[in-house]
């Protein structure tokens, strides 16, 4: 009954944080979530009743949502349309990786949120973020820290893009390949992407291209977040802390399945196999289902600023800023670098 409450309580605050999200889409409704969870946290004194929810929404609902996601994504689609953009999508994503490695030893950043910042930077923000604290095992502290520093530079991004573009004389090709590349959360490619679009009157191009480059990027959801869980099964192993489960997080096995029922009901489709009408219903559950897992991480953002020490927040930020700039400079460098040799301009 206990567990109730923090549940109750966690999809109550959501509500708002859905709302607002719908509101300004720039900040969306997960750091609105963090941000209610935080000065809830500070107001309420007892909250003994409410742990266990909290927790188990914070963990468990976590999960649920990145399962979720998978029915967003059709991989034969993001392949076939997105694989022109994979030398940059990979030239990204590592050298993002390559910077939070190296920044963590040189600042002494913790790795948690080094390795957070570098996956939520590189990958999709917010969702490689929830996909990957479970299997390193982050605190509520560290993923509140990496949201935020995801956040900043997503609305930099949004806002500075689109006459970067133009500064740089990109094509409506290369923008959006730099828009899909160089920013991290789906909220902030739509702004982007949005914004370069009424500026060049070219309806929604730019968008949609930059929004399957955006897709193909969260495909590397998989092998990083398998990777991480076979590093930490190995470390686990020397202090007699193997765990099967870790090597292969649930979680992600439902999320590839997820994937590949999308991408088999969409072929199904295309080749006619299931009629129209049939798949007004199907597609009016699949929709559903992505808006839930949409919600199931603001609700998992509220219980994560509910869990957050506010002070450390604060004292400890500098340093995951300075990180996350690091790796958003270098992200941009290299899609920018990479298109010019390419000569994708």
């Amino acid at each position: 009954m206990n567990k109730l409450y923090g549940i109750v309580l966690c999809l109550l605050l959501a509500l708002p944080a859905w709302k607002l999200g719908k509101f300004f889409p720039l900040i969306g409704g997960p750091v609105f979530g963090i941000i209610i969870g935080i000065i809830i946290a500070i107001l309420l004194k007892n909250r003994t009743r409410f742990d266990s929810g909290i927790n188990f929404v914070s963990k468990k609902v976590l999960q649920y949502a990145v399962i979720l996601l998978g029915f967003g994504l059709n991989l034969q689609t993001v392949i076939s349309v997105g694989s022109s953009s994979l030398p940059i999508i990979i030239s990204t994503i590592s050298i993002s990786l390559i910077v939070a490695y190296i920044l963590a030893k040189v600042i002494n950043i913790p790795t948690k949120i080094a390795t957070l910042i570098g996956v939520g930077s590189s990958i999709c923000g917010g969702s490689a973020i929830a996909a990957t604290a479970p299997v390193i095992d982050a605190h509520d502290d560290e993923i509140a820290q990496a949201i935020s520093v995801i956040f900043l530079f997503n609305v930099i991004a949004a806002l500075i893009f689109p006459s970067l573009g133009e500064m740089l004389n990109f094509s409506n090709r290369g923008f959006a390949l730099f828009a899909g590349t160089a920013v991290n959360d789906t909220s902030s490619v739509t702004a982007a992407a949005s914004a370069w679009d009424s500026i060049h009157n070219t309806g929604t191009l730019v968008l949609d291209s930059a929004t399957i480059i955006k897709l193909t990027r969260t495909l590397a959801i998989i092998p990083i977040t398998l990777f991480l869980a076979i590093y930490n099964s190995k470390k686990n192993l020397n202090t007699n802390k193997f765990s099967l489960k870790k090597i292969f997080p649930m979680f992600i096995i439902y999320f590839i399945l997820a994937s590949i029922i999308t991408t088999i009901y969409n072929y199904f489709i295309d080749t006619g196999i299931i009629s129209k009408n049939f798949s007004i219903t199907i597609n009016n559950i699949f929709s559903f289902l992505k808006h839930l897992s949409k919600f199931f991480i603001i609700m998992a953002m509220v219980a994560i600023g509910l869990n957050t020490n506010i002070k450390k927040l604060i004292f400890s930020g500098a340093k995951p800023l300075t990180l996350g700039f690091c790796c958003w400079l270098a992200i941009s460098l290299v899609s920018i670098g990479l298109q010019k040799i390419l000569e994708i301009f």
